[in-house]
């Protein structure tokens, strides 16, 4: 019984490490993909801005999955930006999709794993 408890324990503590792990690595891709987009923002790219600030807002929303208080917020407000930015984008408006870009990557900056 002790052996199934501590087997219990052990595997539920690592399925924890490993989704903080899983969680870091997209709260970290989300901001290189907004630091990339601005980037190619600031060069007048506008697909490839686009291109990053998808991949950016996917990482984004697989972090908030399972992200609670402040980090939700600060997620959320990134999803937020993140996605009128690629409005922008796709019309070619750069200068404003990178605002929103700075603006995503202050609350990105925030998440907390």
């Amino acid at each position: 019984m002790k052996k199934t408890i501590l087997l219990t324990a052990v595997l539920f503590l690592s399925l924890l490490g490993s989704a903080q792990a899983n969680n870091k690595n997209h709260s970290e891709q989300a901001i290189e993909h907004a630091n990339t987009a601005l980037v190619h923002g600031s060069a007048g790219h506008s697909a490839i801005l686009v291109e990053h600030l998808e991949e950016s807002l996917k990482h984004t929303k697989n972090f908030s999955e399972s992200a609670s208080a402040e980090s939700k917020v600060h997620s959320d407000a990134a999803i937020n930006a993140l996605n009128s930015a690629i409005v922008h984008g796709r019309v070619g408006h750069s200068e404003e999709a990178n605002k929103l870009v700075e603006e995503a990557l202050v609350h990105l900056k925030e998440l907390k794993i």
